[in-house]
């Protein structure tokens, strides 16, 4: 099983907002997943990004592999 850490899209028509969740890479975008770990809202100025380290650390150290774009978000807020 190849667990990804990504990107859940929410929220109404040309206003996105993410769930950032570990889920199975053969799961469909929005579609199952094993646990949600923080959100992530770009329409705010400057983005709001609330993820939690924590969890996000237990999970790549078991093998979890952000995505890219997951990848800069953790940069940003200081977890990677």
């Amino acid at each position: 099983m190849a667990v990804k850490i990504r990107l859940r899209r929410a929220g109404a028509k040309k206003a996105p907002f993410y769930r950032v969740v570990v889920a199975d890479s053969r799961f469909p975008r929005d579609g199952r997943f094993i646990e949600e770990i923080g959100t992530y809202d770009p329409n705010q100025e400057p983005s709001s990004i609330k993820i939690d380290g924590e969890k996000a650390k237990q999970w790549i150290a078991n093998g979890a592999q952000p995505t890219d774009t997951v990848r800069v978000l953790l940069k940003k807020s200081n977890i990677l």
